[in-house]
């Protein structure tokens, strides 16, 4: 199996020191496939080797940013030229010679960012400058907000997220996010699904700090096309999982008249690398049709011995009067890189429209 790390290979840099030698004619391609296979690359991941494929490669660039900023922009040129449209993960080191060398030219700067976001995605690139330069970047982003690219457009709200993960988070936007909103308002309605769907995730951003800030918006926002309502709805998300009563009451999402029944956990003992399986009976015992969210929630068993709750998502539908339903699933505690599963008692709970209705026990071993 490929490892992320290894789209910077041999093949690789061979083929873009060819491209940039086009640019740049007096390009010693050797010595830079030298420099970069140097220094323990080999036990290198692959931010490692992105961050070192930028530092290489400002040994070759003219020391004056806006020189080398305006290098860049003729070496993408040269790589749509010869086929590239858009760049891919490999190509994350334009971006991050933008953020790691240009942070003092503010104008050449943004002129490099918008030209290369539509090549490869900057938008881990701009944070720095959105801390360093607040306003000024903010006014940017609001001014890309209505870009004839949709990658541009895109760029405006992705980067200015105040929670974007994997990325550093913007502070100033988390304690106070109403700078970002013009620009979330100029996208609401935007063409693309690619742009839509970054402005729901910041609103899920902004949801985590300032919840009624997202409600006030939904409910503003509501009915105005369908495209923005599900904007609404994918950036509530998160209040949705935590069962927050307003937007619960934004979405008419009740369960006194929802009923829950026989409710069984099918394997009280599981062990890790198998999966919790678990049944139940949902019922709408209300005269008229009735709209049921039903999620359930699982109580992982932490180091500390203490539980921590995650929430996922079974269905949301329209339940006409009377309808009864037989609901089955399974939760794999299958062994990945990113979890540790903690042997011991965990919890399980059915969650409906926004209701813990029932929880029980079962023991991971």
């Amino acid at each position: 199996m490929s490892l992320i790390k290894d789209i910077y290979s041999p093949a690789f840099y061979n083929s873009f020191t060819d491209q940039i030698s086009v640019v740049v004619p007096a390009f010693d391609k050797e010595t830079f496939i030298s420099l970069i296979f140097s220094g323990g690359f080999e036990n290198m991941e692959w931010k490692e080797r992105l961050n070192h494929t930028t530092k290489v490669l400002h040994e070759f660039m003219p020391s004056d940013f806006a020189q080398a900023a305006e290098l860049i922009m003729r070496m993408i040129t040269q790589l749509r030229a010869n086929g590239k449209e858009n760049g891919g993960l490999e190509h994350m080191f334009f971006p991050d010679y933008i953020a790691a060398y240009g942070l003092d030219d503010f104008e050449h700067s943004v002129k490099a960012l918008e030209f290369v976001t539509q090549f490869i995605s900057c938008e881990f690139a701009v944070r720095p400058f959105m801390i360093r330069y607040e306003e000024r970047m903010t006014s940017q982003m609001l001014a890309w907000s209505k870009h004839e690219s949709y990658h541009v457009r895109r760029f405006a709200s992705e980067g200015s997220r105040p929670r974007l993960p994997w990325a550093m988070a913007l502070p100033a936007l988390k304690k106070d996010p109403s700078p970002i909103i013009p620009i979330l308002e100029n996208l609401k309605n935007d063409p693309s699904d690619f742009v839509r769907r970054s402005v729901a995730n910041s609103i899920n951003d902004i949801a985590k700090d300032h919840p009624d800030l997202v409600i006030a918006l939904a409910a503003r926002w509501k009915g105005i096309s369908k495209e923005t309502d599900a904007i609404i709805k994918h950036g509530c998300r998160t209040l949705l999982k935590q069962g927050h009563p307003d937007v619960l009451k934004h979405y008419g999402l009740e369960s006194k008249e929802v009923l829950l029944q026989d409710f069984e956990i099918l394997t009280p003992e599981v062990r890790i690398g198998d999966s919790v399986e678990f049944t139940f009976v949902i019922t709408n015992t209300s005269p008229a049709v009735q709209t049921v969210r039903l999620e359930y929630g699982v109580y992982y068993r932490k180091a500390s011995g203490l539980l921590s709750r995650k929430v996922f998502k079974i269905s949301e539908k329209s339940y006409i009067p009377g309808t009864a339903v037989n609901v089955s699933r399974k939760q794999s505690f299958r062994l990945i890189t990113t979890k540790v599963f903690h042997k011991g008692e965990h919890q399980l709970s059915i969650i409906v429209n926004g209701e813990e209705k029932a929880i029980k026990s079962f023991t991971l071993v």
